[in-house]
């Protein structure tokens, strides 16, 4: 749970996005959102927008009451962004929105207040402020429901919310890079059986698109001897800016001493399948020397080292003068 804090009440949110959803509990509440059917679109799982620097447009949610007493929620814009286990999130209540967020204005009031089985439609204006940036701009509209404050002074929060994808207009940049890229060998006391590689690194999302891309992992000895490879799962969509830590194991890799990784990213645009993007590849290198020689090779070396120290030194006679 995020633990948010504002004035002197602390709450914890658990958020679903979804473009229509039900919220649950064992206080059997429940209540759905959903994007409205209107000129935009019908039977939308989220909002998605086209718009210059400067543009302004209006839609709605639609909010309904499963509950069988009256209920009384809030809704409300924030940021949006991706969390460490690449998922898409929102920021808390209590944080000031400065992208999206902000951009939203929502008429709803204080409170929105429906009667059992009651359906809203809550309008909201999105503006794009005219110095924005061009690319890709994500956030959401979120309908939450405020539970008891515990003696701990913690509130939970949970909320319903649909994402807002707004495309600023502009040149699109999209662009992935493979960052702190490292190998590590896993060998065995066998200096002739295979070990294990585990390749880890980052993929950063140096543009302004929302990205997504396929993965494929390469080790190889010198000169590409003996490589083998893997299948990593997909990246999880990534905001401009955003991160996302990966860590592959590929087995069956021979200890030739030194070890070669390479990652290959096959970038797409969040959406568009039609773009066609380079790939991206990197590779970095690491030792793969199995335990059982290094043992022999630190024995081998202290013992030089022993005899060296251990041998006799001659005795020079010095005639008297």
């Amino acid at each position: 749970m995020t633990v948010l804090t504002a004035a002197a009440t602390a709450a914890a949110a658990a958020l679903v996005l979804a473009g229509a959803a039900a919220a649950t509990a064992d206080t059997t509440v429940t209540w759905g959102v959903k994007p409205a059917d209107n000129g935009h679109g019908s039977g939308r799982p989220n909002y998605a927008y086209a718009v210059e620097p400067g543009g302004s447009l209006s839609d709605a949610l639609v909010v309904t009451n499963h509950d069988e007493g009256e209920l009384a929620l809030r809704v409300y814009a924030a940021d949006g962004f991706t969390t460490s286990s690449g998922q898409l999130d929102l920021r808390p209540a209590g944080e000031e929105p400065v992208g999206v967020g902000a951009w939203v204005a929502v008429d709803a009031g204080e409170l929105l207040l429906l009667g059992p089985g009651e359906t809203a439609e809550v309008p909201f204006t999105l503006t794009v402020p005219d110095d924005a940036t061009p690319g890709d701009h994500t956030g959401g509209i979120v309908a939450s429901l405020l539970g008891e404050t515990n003696a701990d002074g913690i509130t939970v929060e949970r909320r319903l919310g649909s994402r807002i994808h707004v495309r600023v207009g502009g040149e699109l940049t999209p662009s992935l890079a493979v960052q702190d890229l490292r190998v590590d060998y896993d060998g065995s006391a066998d200096p002739f059986a295979t070990g294990t590689a585990t390749v880890s690194y980052t993929v950063a999302n140096t543009g302004n698109a929302r990205m997504t891309a396929g993965q494929t992992v390469r080790v190889a000895g010198p000169f590409g001897l003996l490589g083998t490879g893997a299948e990593a799962p997909d990246l999880p969509e990534l905001l401009p800016g955003a991160t996302h830590e990966v860590s592959v194991v590929v087995d069956g890799m021979r200890p030739l001493v030194r070890a070669t990784a390479t990652v290959t990213l096959t970038p797409r645009v969040a959406g568009d399948d039609a773009t066609e993007l380079p790939p991206v590849e990197r590779s970095s290198g690491g030792w793969a020397v199995p335990w059982s020689v290094l043992v022999v090779l630190a024995l081998a070396v202290a013992l030089l080292v022993r005899r060296r120290f251990r041998r006799p030194r001659a005795v020079v006679a010095v005639a008297p003068a």
